[in-house]
């Protein structure tokens, strides 16, 4: 097999021969179709998140087909499509796994972390958490919804059921959000970098109702925000732009420090939370929905062996929705 490994962080990954695998008890080998590109990956090779596994194999947004199969797996079968998401192990036996809140395990794996990902032409996964996709639509296209799609997925349900939705940051995630935010009648307000009048129309091109930069207030008070991206400094803006007991969501795994900002902008019951991760219920609800939905996710393909390529372009901003390694 082959991948691109993270020997050193702040440093390129480097395309690297290695050993095949053979999986392990529950555990199933799969030959990667595609894999996302996700921002949380620049956050491991920039050491924004402590304790990587190191040498890493990054990506967790993996989708491709099941060649071989561990001892004492049931329920899923070789040739099998799987979407393989970020949460890659929980303990099973820790509080927050016995309370239904895996997502908050106090023992987890993460794909791409603290075990080795899809940035690779075969990858190694627990088989409890391997969704199975089906046949329908391309592997480039699916790749995106087990984690963009997933973590919006979950900060929508966290928003609560509010009809007015500011999205800050209108990169991967947001782009399925707004699809999924107006499949359920909400309103979408998006968010980008002042002056990003490119971003603006991608968002108005997926149904947002309004579009404007992060330093401009919406034309109506929110019912919730949810902020992608990794500005600290959006906090505060968000807490004004939402109405009395409104709700702001930060969605992001990592995020600048937040500034001081005055009582006023949380009293009246407004709330400011964060997500973390995902469950394995977060993954049957959304990927059920997503043929209803009819999500279309707009993709930039690169081989795998420019995955710097692709992770400098995210960090530039080159490209709208999501980018995607083709093995």
């Amino acid at each position: 097999m082959h991948a691109m490994v993270l020997k050193q962080l702040h440093r390129p990954m480097e395309w690297t021969e290695l050993q095949d695998r053979l999986p392990g008890p529950g555990q199933i080998r799969i030959k990667v179709g595609a894999c996302g590109v996700c921002r949380t990956d620049l956050h491991v090779i920039d050491g924004e998140l402590p304790d990587p596994v190191l040498p890493i194999i990054p990506g967790h947004e993996i989708v491709g087909r099941i060649d071989a199969i561990g001892a004492g797996v049931t329920g899923l079968s070789e040739g099998e499509r799987v979407g393989i998401p970020w949460l890659g192990h929980t303990c099973g036996v820790c509080p927050y796994c016995m309370g239904g809140r895996e997502n908050l395990c106090d023992h987890p794996l993460f794909n791409g972390y603290t075990r080795d990902g899809g940035f690779a032409t075969a990858t190694i996964a627990d088989a409890r958490f391997a969704f199975p996709l089906g046949d329908a639509g391309e592997d480039v296209s699916l790749a995106p919804l087990l984690c963009a799609g997933l973590i919006g997925w979950r900060s929508l349900g966290i928003a609560g059921g509010g009809k007015s939705l500011g999205l800050y940051g209108f990169g991967a995630a947001a782009h399925i959000l707004a699809q999924v935010a107006r499949w359920q009648g909400r309103s979408v307000f998006a968010f980008t970098k002042p002056g990003d009048t490119r971003g603006q129309d991608f968002a108005r091109s997926l149904g947002a109702c309004w579009a404007g930069g992060s330093d401009e207030m919406p034309p109506e008070p929110l019912d919730a925000a949810i902020i992608f991206a990794t500005a600290g400094a959006l906090v505060p803006l968000a807490l004004k732009a939402v109405r009395k007991g409104g709700r702001v969501v930060c969605a992001g795994i990592h995020m600048s420090d937040i500034p001081a900002f005055p009582y006023a902008l949380l009293w009246e019951e407004r709330q400011l939370v964060s997500v973390a991760n995902l469950t394995r219920q977060d993954g049957i609800d959304f990927l059920k929905l997503v043929p209803e939905i009819g999500i279309v996710t707009q993709t930039t393909r690169y081989p795998l062996t420019r995955a710097n390529q692709a992770l400098a372009d995210l960090r530039a901003s080159r490209f709208e929705g999501a980018a995607v390694l083709v093995p």
